[in-house]
């Protein structure tokens, strides 16, 4: 990463810690995952439109199986610690007249729960097999309206990238000396991307203009 500064023939950036590496690339991943997933990356491509993204992102695809309350109109589950992105959440339900069954479930605007619940094309159905979930307080609400159980509910989600560390570095976010290295779980091409990004982010940090704009164009040329 020192070498992508371009200062070879000086000390300048000699002071740079272990620590600061450790940090701007941690921040450096998921700044890069976020603009991936959302599309702002050159070509304009988002989560799975194309096969680069598909291939690019399924490392971080993780799924977790909630642990559901029944609170009479919806179910509630807890939003893993290292979310970072929805994808789906897989329902089955069940009903006393029928048997258990899959439900196909929209990720649906907290703000239109009300209009949501009323609306008879919109609102749980069982036998239509559909029903919505909202995000709120890192919890999932997966909607019944009180008309059949939830058995089981699976969350597939894009998690946050496993942060790296240095063996013998103190690690910035514990204060705690690394006893091994974690490396980057991105394949190489991305991981020259990522140092690409935090090379314009450590730039930007010590006032480098030149190499802050060499690593941003770097990182989104190459995407």
């Amino acid at each position: 990463m020192k070498q992508r500064l371009n200062k070879l023939d000086s000390n300048d950036y000699d002071n740079i810690e272990c620590w600061q590496v450790v940090e701007v690339f941690n921040k450096a991943q998921v700044e890069w995952t976020r603009r991936q997933l959302h599309g702002i990356n050159q070509l304009r491509e988002g989560d799975e439109q194309s096969t680069r993204r598909k291939d690019d992102l399924q490392v971080l695809l993780s799924t977790e199986v909630l642990t559901l309350a029944d609170k009479e109109y919806y179910y509630r589950g807890t939003i893993p610690a290292e979310y970072l992105e929805w994808k789906r959440v897989d329902v089955y339900a069940q009903k006393d007249c029928c048997e258990k069954r899959r439900m196909t479930v929209y990720l649906a605007e907290e703000g239109n729960l009300n209009q949501l619940l009323r609306d008879v094309n919109k609102r749980p159905d069982f036998i239509w097999g559909e029903t919505f979930a909202t995000l709120i307080g890192n919890t999932v609400h997966i909607y019944t309206n009180n008309e059949f159980e939830i058995k089981s509910a699976d969350l597939v989600y894009y998690r946050q990238p496993i942060k790296i560390q240095i063996q013998g570095c103190v690690d910035p976010y514990t204060s705690v000396e690394s006893p091994v290295n974690i490396e980057c779980e991105f394949k190489d091409d991305i991981i020259e991307l990522i140092i690409d990004e935090a090379v314009a982010i450590l730039a930007g940090d010590i006032e480098s203009s030149n190499q802050y704009t060499r690593g941003t164009e770097g990182a989104e040329r190459n995407n």
